[in-house]
């Protein structure tokens, strides 16, 4: 169904199929969407205070392309449910997709008085915003009680202490804030959830919000800064395409996009020393996130601790509604550059469900990694304003290895990725991600050494000679274990080491984790990861690296690996050429044996091929010990 302009007096839609509008007048009445999506080529007019669009089950609105100035307009609402944590000592970072209702046209500010807690599937209670000498948010059955002290915007700034307290004040279209989560529980079903298990507001790990306000719409701009960040964040009720986002304003902002992480089970206070947290990083180029690395922090927001949890690798191409998160302006930018959503962006895709990944998730405090099987198949149909067809675009993962490298004798560990793509060059480029920690705040780091600065992810053609800085900074003498987690989509590396170059040692990290010490302060120049040891560029050197040799009087034939050169396959032949073994995929380890007592006296030929195809050949003589 397709008008100019659909006036209604009254109705109940509930779209099992989409619906398209040209144009929609709401007057003291309803449009309810539920499990699907609604299509407006124009403006929406929520007429009265009774006037009210409500989407539910992970119902979501595209309006038109073409709209640069919004001209939603009325002092009815949209409603839309978002889910937090229930975790009153932790923070979500949001972003409203939708303000104020007023008659006049446009976008407009939002509070979060503008929130609710649902009673019934239309119905609402309004939050509670308690006073800043409350510290702590709680729920009950049928009410929400939000701590207003905890409510920041950040905005074009470089510093901690630059936090802008808004409390029950506004925060601006395209401006995310913070809020701390509520603790409590609260039975209460108003209708089936979008992305939760469970109906409940809040069944003790999660609080939902009902957003209610006028649809926010067309262009919206946020300030930002050469080398600063914002907190921005999704602002329509609809998810948008984070890499949409970054191609439209590849010119003005870093392709690294940060997350806010702080695992549930580390945030018991309010006090800054306890916190414990950190940022994820999520490139739009190469679209594959980085978790954080979990510290604790002292009263000026100083990492000094690693934390026992770790932060979880997550799908990050769709920002799903409400998502906030951190971005950063591009060096040498204009004083007053902005970056821009328009409704291009605007995709129809549900969040991520235990039973479907959908590369869209609300980063909240009891997530679940999506470290799954690689998904090698296409997103499928999504509707989008863009006109983008989705079903020809792969969801397999750009090809990568992920490093993780453990701090200490706990869990908290950095990961770092070396990703391989065509067109992506040796130095930095857009491809590269930069430590969110680079500005040297943690006590205790590793990190991918390029340019001379701290990264986590580095972009780069694959070429098996090629070599990876990384580099190691610590107050203090410390402890790492560094090991492959993770290999995406990628199979051109037989073995991958941790190259010690002032002793020439190689450790195997494809296979085994590597334990060290680093002396206090930045050591970014005694390791790097290599693909091949570089004794192999030289066979002679390759021929030396093995000791072959035959114990007769135990009747096995050894061979002595000590730089843990991986093996393709080792055969025996006797002097006839007659084939005794072939073992295939040894590996790397340091010493391989094989029983020879069923073999007769004489001379045998043993034949090594390394992994680099390299071909070693001793011989050996079989003797029966007297």
């Amino acid at each position: 169904m397709k008008t100019v302009k659909i006036v209604v007096l009254f109705i109940y839609l509930f779209f099992g199929l989409n619906c398209v509008f040209g144009q929609i007048f709401v007057k003291d009445s309803y449009v309810y969407v539920a499990d699907n999506y609604l299509y407006v080529k124009d403006g929406i007019e929520l007429n009265t205070a009774n006037s009210n669009l409500y989407l539910r089950n992970g119902a979501q609105l595209l309006q038109g392309a073409s709209a640069t100035v919004s001209t939603n307009k009325g002092t009815g609402s949209l409603s839309v449910f978002q889910e937090g944590t229930s975790n009153n000592f932790a923070y979500n970072y949001w972003s409203s997709p939708v303000g104020e209702s007023l008659t006049t046209a446009g976008n407009s500010p939002f509070s979060i008085t503008q929130l609710g807690v649902p009673t019934s599937s239309t119905t609402t209670t309004v939050a509670t915003a308690l006073d800043n000498n409350f510290w702590d948010g709680f729920s009950t059955p049928g009410s929400v009680n939000i701590a207003r002290r905890y409510i920041y915007n950040f905005i074009s700034s470089s510093t901690y202490a630059q936090w802008l307290y808004v409390g029950i004040g506004n925060s601006n279209p395209g401006y995310g804030f913070t809020m701390k989560g509520v603790s409590g529980t609260d039975a209460t079903t108003a209708t089936a959830v979008q992305a939760f298990g469970g109906a409940a507001n809040n069944p003790g790990f999660a609080q939902r919000y009902d957003f209610r306000g006028k649809p926010n719409d067309g262009v919206i701009t946020v300030t930002i800064g050469a080398g600063k960040q914002t907190l921005t964040g999704n602002p329509y009720p609809s998810a948008i395409d984070l890499q949409l986002f970054y191609n439209l304003n590849s010119t003005k902002i870093e392709s690294s996009i940060s997350y806010w992480e702080q695992p549930n089970s580390t945030a018991t206070s309010h006090y800054l020393t306890a916190y414990k947290g950190g940022y994820g990083v999520y490139n739009a180029v190469n679209n594959l996130y980085v978790p954080a690395a979990i510290f604790s922090t002292d009263q000026n927001g100083i990492a000094i601790e690693p934390s026992t949890a770790t932060g979880g690798i997550y799908k990050r191409k769709f920002a799903p509604v409400g998502q906030g998160f951190m971005i950063t302006g591009k060096a040498g930018i204009l004083t007053n550059s902005v970056a821009t959503f328009d409704n291009n962006l605007r995709v129809v895709v549900k969040e991520t469900t235990a039973a479907n990944l959908t590369d869209s998730e609300f980063h909240r405090v009891n997530m679940s990694s999506q470290n799954a099987t690689v998904d090698n198949d296409f997103y499928g149909s999504i509707p989008n304003v863009a006109g983008i067809d989705y079903t020809l675009i792969s969801k397999a993962p750009t090809p990568n290895i992920r490093i993780a490298t453990s701090f200490g004798t706990g869990e908290a560990s950095r990961q770092v990725l070396l990703v391989f793509k065509a067109g992506a060059i040796d130095d930095v480029d857009a491809s590269d991600s930069k430590s969110p920690d680079a500005n040297g705040s943690l006590p205790q780091d590793m990190y991918i050494f390029l340019n001379n600065s701290e990264y986590v992810m580095s972009g780069t053609t694959f070429d098996i000679n090629k070599k990876f800085a990384v580099g190691f900074k610590n107050t203090q003498v410390a402890n790492y274990k560094m090991k492959v987690q993770q290999i995406e989509n990628f199979n051109g590396a037989n073995a991958i080491y941790l190259h010690d170059k002032v002793n020439d040692l190689y450790y195997d990290i494809k296979n085994a984790s590597h334990e060290f010490s680093m002396p206090a302060g930045a050591n970014n120049t005694k390791y790097e990861i290599t693909f091949t040891q570089g004794a192999l560029s030289n066979p002679e050197n390759t021929i030396a690296s093995f000791d072959v040799f035959q114990n007769n009087v135990n009747s096995v034939l050894t061979i002595r690996n000590p730089k843990l050169i991986d093996i393709k396959n080792c055969e025996l032949f006797d002097m006839t050429g007659k084939l005794i073994f072939n073992k295939t995929n040894l590996g790397s380890q340091s010493e391989f044996t094989f029983q020879t007592a069923n073999l007769s006296q004489g001379v045998y030929i043993v034949n090594i091929t390394t992994s680099e195809n390299q071909k070693i050949s001793k011989k050996v003589i079989v003797a029966k010990a007297n």
